[in-house]
């Protein structure tokens, strides 16, 4: 059973471990950011009319969608609740944090719910950089938040730059993780996509994979493009196979495993100027590894 990656609770807990606090001063963060992501999933899901999240029917599709909501306006309060109880200066600061990344991680999924009815080819495509502006909005600044709410709970509290460059590694993080479930959401194993291999294909979802071979303008692009085109569905299933590699020739999951390097690179470099111990380097560099490789 997947029960989830943690990764950003874990990243609260790693930040403010760097810059020498313990880990009951980092809890109240880290809880307050896995229920405000388990929050935006039960709500993503409605959205999506997704049935099924890490090999499990989702919330709405068991109980119904005014339970479902209901569950994820509870998980939203209680986050804020939970920041909210040691009632101190910085606490107050977290609480700040969590709600500006809450309103970016809005306007990231209000772009990304317009993709959808946007055509596959022509002016009003949705183009590579649309959608990476759209992902660090949507889970990039969830992640940011995390690692930024970690420095301000350590010890007696990260200077405003090394918050700063906390927000920013995890920024990049954030895009990076999410090329990379890009590419898993079309190759990746089911135990680890949650979902059968292709289904991004088969849904017809915009995924940066697909937009990047798309936008390429070769031969194997024209061909997908008739794939996709046969109905608002997207491909057949008969089709798949073919659509798969059609999807690596015109280098759509080169250029989003490019993307996930490119952005795992920048998080370690905003490390560098940090005042941490290279055991604290190591650790966070570990987790941007595994946050861009989790499936090989």
């Amino acid at each position: 059973m997947n029960n989830g990656k943690a990764v950003r609770p874990a990243l609260v807990y790693l930040s403010a471990e760097a810059l020498g606090g313990f880990p009951q001063q980092a809890t109240p963060g880290a809880v307050a950011i896995e229920l405000v992501h388990n929050f935006a999933l039960v709500h993503d899901d409605i959205i999506d009319r997704d049935s099924f999240r890490r090999n499990r029917h989702t919330l709405w599709k068991k109980f119904g969608i005014g339970p479902a909501l209901l569950t994820g306006d509870g998980l939203h309060i209680l986050a804020i609740d939970t920041l909210l109880d040691p009632g101190t200066a910085r606490a107050r600061t977290a609480v700040g944090l969590l709600t500006r990344a809450m309103i970016a991680t809005l306007h990231g999924q209000a772009h990304d719910m317009g993709f959808p009815h946007r055509p596959w080819s022509g002016p009003t495509a949705v183009t590579p950089e649309e959608y990476r502006q759209a992902a660090g909005a949507k889970t990039g600044a969830l992640i940011a938040c995390s690692a930024a709410i970690g420095a301000v709970l350590a010890g007696g509290g990260g200077t405003p730059r090394q918050v700063a460059r906390f927000a920013a590694y995890g920024r990049h993080l954030g895009v990076a993780f999410q090329c990379t479930d890009d590419v898993i959401g079309l190759w990746g194993k089911p135990e680890t996509a949650g979902k059968p291999v292709g289904s991004d294909l088969l849904e017809a979802r915009k995924t940066l994979p697909i937009i990047t071979a798309l936008a390429s303008g070769t031969p194997a692009a024209g061909r997908l493009l008739e794939l996709l085109s046969h109905s608002e569905e997207g491909p057949a299933a008969d089709d798949l196979p073919e659509a798969l590699d059609l999807l690596e020739e015109a280098s759509g999951r080169s250029a989003a495993e490019a993307q996930a390097e490119h952005h795992m690179t920048a998080a370690v470099q905003c490390l560098a100027a940090l005042p941490i111990s290279a055991a604290a380097r190591d650790e966070l560099h570990a987790m941007a590894l595994y946050m861009t490789r989790r499936d090989r």
